[in-house]
């Protein structure tokens, strides 16, 4: 009876039955305490209370846990994420994988800089009501790499299995150190920016738990759900969450407490400082449904609000307009303060932005982080795959769409640099921002093309090359598709499968099905080289001649053999191309002759066999040859060999070198001048 009356009021604590809350004051319309009618599963649901003491850093929190388990499986066993427990010594895996990686500065910070979480307690609710203790049943695995120094996940065996279709109710209590921030988690002076603060469990498959341990080339996978969650700050702090703020209560002690709620999210963050300016704006479309957006804004960026509010109106809109509505009807965008680590970052209805005090327009900070991380709420937070293992189809899918809304809605934009570390910016206003290379990232691809296969699961990449492979790489190829196939087609892909894999976590074969679906083309061959495969395409000219046509040498037998060099006639030059494979990727690709009377000659070649020769007699001389003329192959890696000339473009060549020269001379003077 005892156990039952304890339970009762630890469940009438975390609903927070029986206290007055005031309206909330965020600009942002508070939730109405219905249900909607689910978009996920919502086999993962969160009730849980958690108050921030920024004097000790510490994080205290309890929760509920109502979990389905939707597989075919029954579950002898719960498995929860420890995120933060990467930070808790230079044992764990994620802070070897960084000093593979040749990051060396990390493992060198002071003790107040790492992190811990500690699950004090769990148990489960018993069908009386009972709790039954678990907490003795609880040891951490190392289920990737057997690192038995890594503590990110803990496994609870079960009094018994939770049968196919079953629930189960798990109170359970932690406490955690707040660090310095990693991994853009973390605190400096009273900005706090909490993510992957509570145990998560993992996602239970056909074939077993999927809860791989925190590695430092990945991100996240987890179940949606229902999360209520109250948190407990220091009175006057702004907090910004995932989901929408219900109310807020003023304690006794000198905080607040807020409430916040959310409906078919996969996570929840947040974050709190006394110092955030608040702005409101919203998303208005014809055809979409409006978005109330938050900003929580640093002091020093007040002159930034449109800006930030500008780009994620963009993502709202072409992404919506591209592949389908955003769902939620709130956002929250946050800028985070200056040398905190913790900006360009996304979660559920939430996201970091970053920025500088010196932004100057037309150089796209804060635009291009902006509406990449809004964009993320689509690929991320609705559609969900797993990111521990297959990255490439959020980072990825969100490369190539922020390019693409950036060239839609901000052009031109230009390159800058940053002198004295950062803070002063250079913009070069004769170097605007190509989709198709900058967009696409392709100088960090170049160096990486053969790191990896990407099917590859990400959690196993090489820890330098990772992010050139998802991002860069799937950027890359997707805008080769789009060319191949045309917009119109490649948008009814993506849209196609945003509407039939949203709320689901779609693997990569469940991609490639929609394309091939789609665009009515089995383009099997096309990803068996660029997904499943690590070869480098790279296409050249190698011989380039264009000489007078005819024929030299002796004709003729007996008494009529003759010397002749006489020209054909008609025919007054003969121009010899070979163009050569070098890498090992294969694509079909055209070569185009120019001549200098103004006409061209265009062959198209299968790009399958390592060299092909090319022959063609014409009454003008050939001015230039170029391979891939049309830019098709964005994965080239080598655009220098593509063309060849026999009429050099001196002033082309001058351009180059000169702009090459101006922006080391401008870092000199610069240097110079600061020391004046």
């Amino acid at each position: 009876m005892f156990g039952r009356l304890v339970v009762m009021v630890i469940l009438l604590a975390l609903s927070g039955a029986g206290a007055p809350e005031q309206p909330p004051a965020t600009g942002v319309p508070g939730g109405t305490g219905m249900l909607a009618a689910p978009r996920s599963p919502r086999n993962a649901n969160y009730r849980m209370t958690a108050r921030l003491d920024p004097r000790s850093r510490t994080l205290r929190g309890e929760g509920l846990l109502t979990w389905r388990n939707i597989s075919a499986r029954p579950a002898d066993t719960l498995q929860f994420h420890l995120y933060w427990n990467a930070w808790r010594n230079t044992r764990s895996s994620w802070m070897r994988e960084r000093q593979r990686a040749g990051d060396t500065t990390l493992s060198r910070r002071p003790e107040p800089d790492w992190a811990w979480i500690d699950l004090t307690s769990i148990s489960r609710i018993g069908t009386e009501g009972a709790p039954i203790d678990l907490t003795s049943h609880l040891r951490f695995i190392a289920p990737d790499d057997g690192n038995a120094d890594d503590r990110t996940v803990a496994e609870v065996q079960l009094d018994a299995p939770v049968a196919p279709g079953e629930t189960v109710n798990v109170q359970i209590a932690w406490s955690s150190y707040v660090p310095r921030t990693f991994a853009r988690t973390g605190t400096i002076g009273s900005f706090y920016f909490l993510a992957h603060w509570f145990p998560k469990i993992g996602v239970l498959e056909d074939d077993g738990w999927n809860t791989h341990q925190f590695h430092s080339t990945t991100e996240f996978f987890a179940d949606f759900g229902i999360y209520d969650v109250r948190l407990t700050v220091p009175a006057g702090w702004v907090v910004g969450a995932t989901g929408l703020e219900r109310g807020r209560r003023d304690e006794a002690d000198g905080t607040t407490t807020h409430h916040y709620y959310a409906e078919d999210v996969h996570d929840f963050a947040w974050t709190t400082s006394p110092d955030y300016l608040e702005r409101t704006a919203t998303f208005e479309h014809p055809n979409l449904p409006h978005v109330a957006m938050r900003l929580l804004l640093q002091p020093e960026h007040a002159g930034q609000a449109d800006r930030h509010f500008e780009a994620t109106r963009a993502a709202l809109k072409h992404y919506g307009e591209w592949y389908g509505p955003y769902p939620y009807g709130n956002v929250t965008i946050v800028d985070p303060a200056w040398q905190s680590g913790a900006g360009g970052m996304e979660y559920p209805t939430l996201f970091t932005a970053g920025t500088r005090w010196l932004a100057p327009r037309r150089v796209a900070q804060p635009e291009s982080v902006t509406v990449h991380e809004a964009g993320h709420q689509f690929w991320y937070g609705i559609v969900a795959n797993n990111e521990f293992e297959h990255a490439w189809m959020d980072e990825g899918l969100n490369t190539f769409s922020t390019a693409r809304t950036l060239e839609q809605f901000f052009q031109p934009y230009y390159y800058s640099k940053r002198y004295f570390g950062g803070f002063v910016p250079w913009v070069f206003y004769d170097l605007p921002i190509s989709r198709a290379t900058d967009g696409n990232r392709l100088p960090g691809y170049r160096p990486a093309a053969r790191a990896d296969a990407q099917s590859t699961p990400t959690w196993q990449y090489w820890p330098g090359t990772a992010g050139a492979i998802s991002y860069n790489k799937t950027a890359l190829w997707l805008h080769t598709l789009e060319r191949m196939l045309g917009w119109e087609v490649l948008q009814r892909i993506l849209s196609t499968y945003y509407a039939r894999w949203s709320f689901r976590h779609p693997r990569p074969q469940d991609f490639f099905a929609v394309v091939n679906e789609v665009s009515g083309r089995d383009l099997t061959w096309f990803f068996d080289q660029v997904h499943r495969g690590s070869n480098a395409f790279d296409y050249g000219v190698q011989t380039f001649r264009s000489e007078r046509a005819g024929d030299r040498g002796h004709f003729g037998d007996g008494e009529r053999r003759a010397f002749s060099s006489e020209p054909r006639p008609g025919q007054d030059y003969t121009t010899t191309v070979v163009v050569r494979r070098h890498g090992e990727g294969i694509f079909p690709v055209p070569v185009r002759v120019v001549f200098e009377d103004g006409e061209e000659v265009r062959w198209e070649w299968d790009g399958r066999s390592r060299w092909k020769l090319f022959e063609v007699d014409r009454p003008s001389r050939a001015r230039s040859v170029e391979v891939d003329p049309d830019r098709m192959l964005l994965l080239d890696v080598d655009y220098t060999n593509n063309s060849m000339s026999l009429r050099p473009r001196a002033a082309e060549a001058a351009r180059k070198w000169s702009l090459a020269w101006l922006i080391w001379l401008q870092d000199q003077l610069l240097t110079y001048g600061f020391f004046i």
